[in-house]
């Protein structure tokens, strides 16, 4: 259920260096993705929202955790990590970082999403966007996640006009005006979708509850966060 490479996921965005198709390692791809400094803004602006919507000791699932950079963080925060990252060599690295973590058994690798159940399940910059459906995903993630937990995700904002320079965005702003989601032609397929779009595949299972930003943002940010409810 993981259809692209971990090194892609930024494919698309303006952010996009034409070095991150030779990135081969976990560690240069963690070195990489720490590098920007508005990326570790938003990352720390995800971690703030997903701290604070934890119950106190809760435990959580980082999807598609990479090198292990916000499961370190959650799990300095107390809460017992479990980590679903399918790419070997994020694994690897991801090993590595939190090695400690990892002896203190303060985070838990899995082969599956479904080897745990925890209150919240956390995806960061832009996962979910390797996903061509997301119906499936949520219909697992109501057997992971606790009745009243949550799923936070950082997705790609499709109404972003930073992208709009880009030919790619113009051939397919009417498939999003009209369908709500559409697909860039690239050996990783990226998705983006309207809110609404995701609303609709999380139901029945869960409720979107949150969106930021709104107004203005949908326009000036590369990422929206959306927050899942557990019906």
């Amino acid at each position: 259920m993981w259809p692209a490479k971990a090194n892609d996921r930024r494919e698309g965005s303006e952010f996009l260096s034409k070095g991150i198709d030779h990135v081969h390692t976990g560690e240069q791809y963690h070195e990489f993705i720490l590098a920007s400094q508005r990326d570790r803004m938003v990352r720390d602006r995800f971690q703030k929202m997903a701290r604070g919507l934890l119950p106190a000791g809760a435990d959580v699932l980082d999807f598609g955790a990479g090198t292990g950079i916000d499961a370190k963080a959650f799990a300095a925060a107390g809460h017992r990590t479990f980590v679903y990252e399918p790419s070997e060599a994020m694994c690897e690295y991801l090993a590595q970082y939190c090695r400690d973590e990892i002896a203190r058994k303060s985070i838990i690798t899995v082969a599956s999403p479904l080897a745990c159940k925890v209150q919240a399940v956390t995806a960061n910059f832009a996962v979910l966007n390797h996903f061509a459906d997301h119906t499936s995903l949520f219909e697992e993630l109501s057997r992971v996640v606790h009745p009243g937990g949550f799923v936070l995700a950082n997705m790609l904002n499709p109404y972003y006009l930073g992208d709009a320079r880009y030919g790619w965005w113009r051939a397919n702003l009417m498939n999003l005006v009209r369908h709500g989601r559409y697909a860039i032609a690239s050996e990783s397929r990226i998705h983006r979708f309207a809110p609404r779009v995701m609303a609709q595949a999380a139901a029945p299972h869960f409720r979107l509850e949150r969106l930021v930003p709104r107004g203005f943002g949908w326009a000036t940010d590369l990422y929206m966060f959306l927050l899942f409810r557990r019906i």
